[in-house]
């Protein structure tokens, strides 16, 4: 079963500031553990929304409006992702729970979903 771990991002993140050093070691330890256990498909972090282009489906039959970021709501902003292939939906709630505040300073927030 393949599950997305989708770190949310911060007014850090966005900023296009770098964890600290004592979370960039915390997290490339739990990315080690990931590939060591065997689950981890892919890992990546995304530039802050200011580099960004969000497309919108307003009107039906009409092309999409472009708009460029930044995008100014973090809580619905992605920072990055974590995909792994576990057997169940709790092993995947494991491995979510295991991971370290990825904003750290208290933003950090994590969603996971199935992916189909």
């Amino acid at each position: 079963m393949l599950f997305m771990l989708i770190i949310k991002a911060s007014k850090s993140s966005e900023a296009g500031n770098l964890p600290s050093p004592k979370l960039m070691e915390a997290m490339t330890k739990y990315n080690e553990e990931l590939v060591k256990a065997g689950v981890r498909v892919m890992a990546k972090g995304l530039h802050p929304s200011s580099n960004g282009i969000r497309l919108s489906f307003s009107k039906p039959g009409e092309m999409p409006v472009v708009t460029e970021g930044p995008f100014t709501e973090t809580n619905e902003l992605i920072a990055g992702f974590i995909l792994i292939d576990v057997a169940t939906r709790e092993e995947a709630i494991q491995w979510a729970m295991r991971m370290p505040d990825p904003q750290g300073h208290e933003e950090g927030q994590i969603e996971l979903r199935q992916v189909f």
